[in-house]
This record gives structure tokens, C-alpha cells and sequence, in this order.
């Protein structure tokens, strides 16, 4: 080949994937295929820690279309049609660079499912910052909340809902993991293959910049005092364009043009030339001086790893390039034909009539997997999972109560979502803050079905017991998924952790996924895709961010009119707990902010009621025999009854004395945050039912009070003494507005 030459030692590869290279060429590299192995050898895109790990995830299921390794996960909805969702992390970038870093998330992921043939409809964010009152979380909160609704209000995609922690170890090393989810015609689906020697291989959209070269290796490596320096590595989108991508895109697949269909992420056009051709049992060849370049002097390796946005990468056939051609001059977005599908198994590449790279495709999509150690972390050793607090006096309990309302993982997160739009596209009907989902209608593709999607993760629980915190992340998204009526079906995940040369690191790495893959059997959900973010590692001050899986769940509810929120309708109506208390709060909101402590037993999933509750529940509310339903988690049993009264503007009167529970202790009862449970409000003609639908199966579903008109939270334990007595409108107050006076400046120290 007609190029200079790169030596051995100066590749950045491990010596295994030297090895697997040099082995099978048998010759040097050029500069650019040296660009390339590398960049497709980095952790994000091949997986290499995770890889042997992620099979334990249970991937097949009768819904499934399309499970992991296609851009995002498909499912059968019925009626004809198809969701499609996915999720991913845009940490590294956002940590330097909020605004871009979070904005070119949301335009990665919209990319993910318009390139399976989708229309994207929802999308969901879910953020780690470090405490609510520093300043820099407080300059990342601002502008990665901007990014997000900047990029997702432009482009025309309703926020679904999303959710927020706040802990010292994301401090430096944030966590921004976004998602979205669209609907299709079954029949329309694309995917990421080139299967025909003698198609065409076009790219629609944006020019390429030096903006996001090397951004894969950058998310594959920890933060430094010298991360600075890799900004260039963050993207710039222009959602204006993206939403022509969208139309012109969902035209040509419905037009029938499209063969093969990939967006341009990671890695650029590396990426999309050797997946399609490995894919599809082909190879590519393409001319490189055919990309348009905003910069005169891009060396030919900078064209091919640019992370530049808004591009998509289209096989087609020679008869059908003119019509996709005209398809796309009708939305008067740029294009060029780059080169064509060949038979060789190879991704080459010319520059101005030159070889410049001749790679075998397999060569770059399937590196070596890395051989990560794992040890026993030795900080678990010091926990004490017998541990409670001392019971607190009587008199106590109501700063108990304030304080939990106001700590920075409870209070209202009304000043994020209230900068994304929520309306547009018309397809949502619970709205964030409403329910324990967003739920969307899907009357504009012909059915009265609904899609439930929502965000989760407990990162506290995690650290202190990774498998369990595992399994728990999960459940905790099936209930929210379930508390708006819907069946879940289908999750994704994003595993958020340190770095994996770390053997500790690694550890928690998998007991996590065994947890997950096991509440996953036992719930019969499938996985049908996720990301994972490794070396979210601060260097500088040694710390590695608290193990942070985020779960996508998706439902479907049969008839989206029937969709649950979690809101108080009426006074006098029974309020019922679903399920039983156990003395579980390690990692609990209680034993954090009231005693600064992260002992104490972590909840466990029980597997043998999970699947049973998670039935009932979406029975009882598609019978319609209840009026609200929320499930109970962060905070346990007061904050789920203090948000539905917040939101229904009315109050309770509850007797702790009824709760079924493994302790008589008041704080027990009331902050534990076992998972699995419920709570929903009843009429006296419908009290009985809801009771003997769980009792089919030993769940209790117990009467522990009604909600009253009085504006009070009150709470009693056996007689008519209040323990608990509390103004609505001052809790709610405190917990509305407690955010966006941290925001604004208006906190009083």
C-alpha cells in the first residue's frame, strides 16, 4: 500500500491486540489503519471488560425482534407494530463540556432508533451529580439541563420523565445517561447490515470536523488533570438538521430504498464501514475524498475517527440511488455516495486514488476481550448489615420527616423537567411528575395501545451490595413501569462504574449483572440491548464513581386510557399498602441523611412474589377498581404518601399499626425502602377486590388509612394519637421549590 507506515510500539493497543493484528496481516499498518484498530479497540466500542460478563443477561423472549447488538432493542407491541428503545452514557463528555456533551447524548441516541426504521417519539435522561449545593454540580446541572432540552425542544421529541441522584463520588466524574424510544411498522424495519456486493454505500447530513475525534478513546479512560485537553473530543449537534435526518430517513425506508441503514457514533465512519460489512459477510470499499470536511487540512485517519454529528450511513442499491437521491434533495440535506459493498471482507479505503487502508472487517468489530480480574472489595468488609439506628423519640419524628422531604434525592425535580417540552408530538399522556412512568398514546400509528417507559438506578444500594442493589435497580423499574398500569416487557441498561483494571471495580461490575440477569428470570423480562461506561474514575483525587446501572424499562398498557397516575382523587377514599415491610433500610434516604450512615441491610428482591405483584398490580388497574396508584422506594412509605398527596393537593390519615412488617419500629415502617411495594387509594365497592387479587397469590394488600380534605399528613400508630402531624402546604413547599432556589441563589445559608 501506497502510505506511511506506523511501528509497532507506537500503536496504542494492548500487547493480545497486537497480537491478534499483527498475527493476521503479517505486515506493518498505515497511519490510518492504525487510527482505526485503535479507536475500534477502545473500551467503549468493543466491549472488551464487559463482553464475557454481559451473556449471564437473559436476552430472548416471545416479544424480542431484535436483541443486543443491533443499535437498539426491537419488541413486538402487537397491532402491526414495533418499539424500539435504547439508552447510552455521554459521561465523559459531559463532565468537561455539560451543554454539548449532554445535547450530543440526546442526538446520539435519537440516531440509535431512527436507524432501526423507528420514529422516535420519547426520550428519558437520568443524571449523577455530586451534592445539590456545590457550585460545580450546580454549573453541570444548569447546562447539561440545557443541553438536553436544547437539543430534544429543537428536534421536536417530548421528555418522558427521567430521574436524579446526588453523591460526593460524582463530583468530577458525572453521570448522563440519555434514552429514547420510537414506534414502527414491523414490516419497516432496517438494519445494520451491507448483504449485497455491487450496492452503494451513501452518507447523508452533516460535514465532518475535527469536533469528536478520538471521542471513544476519550470515554475509555479516566479523568485527569490533563482531561482537559481532550474538549476537542466533544461533539456539536445541530438538532435543526437532525429533525430533516429524521423525515428524510423514515421516507426512504418507507419508500423501500434502503438495504442497510447505520448511524455515525463512535468511532464515525470506521465504525459504519466494518460493522455493515462484518454484518452482512461482505466487505466495503469507499473514497475518502468523497466526505465533505469543514477543515482543509483533516489528515485522512482524523476523516475516518471524526465523531462529528448528524450523519447516517446508507446501503442501497445502484437502480435505487436516484430515487434516494431525490428524497433527500427534497429536504435539501447534503449527501455524497462514497463507494460501493464489495465481496472481499475487507474495509478498504482509497484517498485520492491511493490505498490507504486494507483491513479485514472482522479485524476491527471483533477485537480481543480483556482478561479483567476480580477481587472481593475490601470496604464491604466494614459494613455492618446488622446495624440500626437507635429509635427515635416521638417528639422527633416530624424534623425527621422535613429533613427527609428536603435532602437532595427527594426533593421536586419540577425545575429540570419544566425546560423540556412535554407536549410536542402530542403522543404523551402521563407526564413527568404525574405517575411512576411516562406513558405515551400510539393513536397516531392506529392502536389504542400505550407505551409505558421509565428510568431507574439506586447507586447507594449498589455500592453497599452490588448484587442485591443489582436485582433491586431492576424491580424498582418493573414497579414504576406497573403503578401506571402497564405490563413490562423489555429492559435496557446502562452500567455506569469505574475503571474495570480496577479488580474491585471489576467485582462490583459483576455481582451487579448477576443481579440484574437473576431479578430479570425471575420477572421474565428480557434484556434486549444497553451500554456500558467504565473509567468514570476521578485520577486526580482517587475516586471511582459509586456502581450507577441505570434501567430503561418499557410496558405496554393494552388501552392507554386506562393509565394509572399516582395523584389523591378524593377524600374518603381507603389507602391501601401492597405488600410487606421489612427491616431493610442500608442505602435508605432515612439512614444517609438522618444518620450519616451507609450501614444496614440492603432490600433483596423477593423473586418468588415479584412477577405475581407486578401481575396484579397491572390487573387491578386496567379493572379499574383503583383510583391512584406509586410505587414505594427512595424514602420508603411517608415520601410515596406525601408525593400523592402533594400531587392530589389533599391529605391523609394513616395508622401504622396496621403495616404488616417484621418489626414494630415506627421509623422502620415508615422509611424502609423494601421493594415491591405499592400503594393505591380505593372506594368501599372496590376495597374487597383489590384485597382479594393479591391475596390469590399471599401478597397482603392491607388498609392503612383514607385520604381526608383536611391539608394535613397525619400518622398514628394504634390509637387516635398522632405521631405524625405535618402541614401539606408547607412539606410541599419545602420539597417544591427547594431545587430551584439551590439553582437561583436563593438558598440562605
Amino acid at each position: 500500500m501506497i502510505q506511511e507506515t506506523i511501528q509497532q510500539d507506537e500503536i496504542n493497543l494492548t500487547a493480545e491486540e497486537k497480537a491478534a493484528v499483527f498475527k493476521e496481516l503479517q505486515r506493518d499498518l498505515t497511519i490510518p489503519e492504525a487510527a482505526m484498530l485503535e479507536v475500534m479497540n477502545s473500551e467503549h466500542c468493543s466491549y472488551k471488560s464487559s463482553r464475557p460478563v454481559l451473556p449471564k443477561l437473559p436476552t430472548e423472549g416471545p416479544r424480542v425482534i431484535c436483541g443486543p447488538g443491533e443499535d437498539a432493542g426491537v419488541v413486538d407491541i402487537g397491532d402491526g407494530l414495533a418499539l424500539v428503545f435504547k439508552l447510552e452514557s455521554h459521561n465523559h463528555p459531559s463532565a468537561l463540556d455539560p451543554y454539548n456533551g449532554a445535547a450530543t447524548g440526546v442526538g446520539g441516541i435519537i440516531r440509535d432508533i431512527l436507524c432501526m426504521g423507528a420514529r422516535p417519539i420519547g426520550l428519558l435522561d437520568s443524571f449523577r451529580f455530586g451534592k445539590l449545593s456545590d457550585p460545580h454540580t450546580k454549573w453541570l446541572l444548569k447546562h447539561v439541563t440545557k443541553g438536553v432540552g436544547g437539543y430534544g425542544n429543537c428536534v421536536g421529541i417530548a421528555n418522558a420523565g427521567g430521574e436524579i441522584e446526588f453523591d460526593p463520588s460524582f463530583q468530577i466524574n458525572c453521570l448522563i445517561n440519555v434514552g429514547c424510544f420510537g414506534i414502527m411498522r414491523k414490516d419497516e424495519l432496517a438494519l445494520s447490515t451491507a448483504t449485497t456486493p455491487g450496492d452503494r454505500l451513501i452518507l447523508l447530513g452533516g460535514s465532518t470536523g475535527r469536533d469528536g475525534i478520538g471521542g471513544a478513546s476519550f470515554a475509555s479512560k479516566d479523568i485527569t488533570e490533563e482531561s482537559e485537553s481532550d474538549r476537542g473530543a466533544v461533539q456539536i449537534g445541530d438538532p435543526y438538521m437532525k429533525k430533516l435526518i429524521i423525515e428524510a430517513t423514515l421516507e426512504a425506508i418507507k419508500s423501500g430504498v434502503v438495504e442497510g441503514l447505520k448511524d455515525l457514533g463512535a468511532a464515525g465512519v470506521t465504525c459504519s464501514i466494518s460493522e455493515t460489512a462484518d454484518a452482512g459477510g461482505t466487505g466495503t470499499q469507499i473514497d475518502l475524498e468523497k466526505i465533505r470536511i469543514r477543515e482543509d487540512d483533516m489528515e485522512p485517519w482524523e476523516i475516518l475517527v471524526s465523531e462529528s454529528q448528524e450523519r447516517m450511513f446508507f446501503v442501497v442499491k445502484l437502480e435505487n440511488v436516484p430515487k434516494i437521491n431525490a428524497i433527500f434533495e427534497k429536504y435539501e440535506l447534503p449527501f455524497e455516495e462514497l463507494g460501493i459493498v464489495t465481496d472481499t471482507g475487507k474495509c478498504v479505503v482509497n484517498y485520492k486514488g491511493k490505498p490507504i487502508v486494507d483491513l479485514p472487517a472482522h479485524l476491527l468489530t471483533k477485537p480481543p476481550a480483556a482478561n479483567r480480574t476480580a477481587e472481593y472489595p475490601d470496604y464491604l468488609d466494614k459494613l455492618d448489615r446488622k446495624w440500626l439506628p437507635k429509635e427515635p423519640k416521638i417528639k422527633e419524628l416530624n424534623s425527621i420527616c422535613r429533613k427527609i422531604m428536603t435532602s437532595d434525592n427527594i426533593v421536586s425535580r419540577e425545575w429540570v423537567y419544566r425546560q423540556y417540552d412535554t407536549e410536542v408530538g402530542l403522543y404523551s399522556t402521563i407526564k413527568s411528575g404525574q405517575g411512576d412512568s411516562g406513558v405515551f398514546r400510539l393513536s397516531e400509528f392506529g392502536s389504542k395501545k400505550g407505551i409505558a417507559a421509565t428510568f431507574d438506578g439506586n447507586s447507594h444500594h449498589c455500592y453497599l451490595d452490588p448484587y442485591n442493589g443489582g436485582a433491586g435497580v431492576l424491580m424498582e423499574a418493573c414497579c414504576n413501569v406497573a403503578a401506571v398500569g402497564a405490563e413490562p416487557i423489555a429492559f435496557t441498561d446502562c452500567l455506569n462504574f469505574g475503571n474495570p483494571e480496577h479488580p474491585k471495580v471489576f467485582w462490583t461490575f459483576e455481582k451487579v449483572v448477576e443481579g440484574l440477569a437473576d431479578a430479570a428470570k425471575a420477572l421474565d423480562i428480557p434484556c434486549v440491548g444497553g451500554n456500558v461506561s467504565f473509567y468514570n474514575h476521578d485520577q486526580v483525587n482517587n475516586v471511582a464513581v459509586k456502581p450507577s446501572p441505570v434501567i430503561f424499562a418499557a410496558g405496554l398498557l393494552e388501552d392507554v386510557s386506562k393509565a394509572m397516575n399516582s395523584k389523591f382523587k378524593a377524600s374518603k377514599q381507603h389507602v391501601i399498602l401492597i405488600g410487606e415491610t421489612r427491616t431493610e433500610i442500608g442505602g435508605s434516604e432515612y439512614t444517609r441523611v438522618i444518620h450519616q450512615t451507609e450501614n444496614g441491610q440492603v432490600p433483596k428482591v423477593d423473586f418468588t412474589k415479584a412477577k405475581s405483584t407486578l401481575s396484579d398490580m397491572v390487573s387491578i388497574i386496567n379493572s379499574e377498581l383503583v383510583s391512584a396508584s406509586h410505587d414505594l422506594s427512595k424514602g420508603g412509605l411517608f415520601v410515596a404518601l406525601t408525593e400523592m398527596a402533594m400531587a392530589g393537593d389533599l391529605g391523609y390519615n394513616i395508622d401504622l399499626h396496621r403495616i404488616p412488617a417484621d418489626t414494630d419500629r415506627v421509623d422502620i415502617k415508615l422509611f424502609s425502602e423494601t421493594h415491591g411495594r405499592f400503594l393505591v387509594t380505593a372506594t368501599d365497592e372496590n376495597l374487597g377486590k383489590v384485597v382479594a387479587q393479591f391475596a390469590q397469590h399471599q401478597i397482603p394488600a392491607t388498609l392503612i388509612g383514607t385520604v381526608i380534605e383536611e391539608k394535613k399528613l397525619l400518622i398514628s400508630n394504634g390509637n387516635d394519637i398522632n405521631i405524625i402531624e405535618l402541614s401539606l402546604e408547607e412539606i410541599k413547599q419545602k420539597w417544591k421549590y427547594r431545587m430551584e432556589e439551590e439553582m437561583e441563589g436563593k438558598i440562605q445559608k
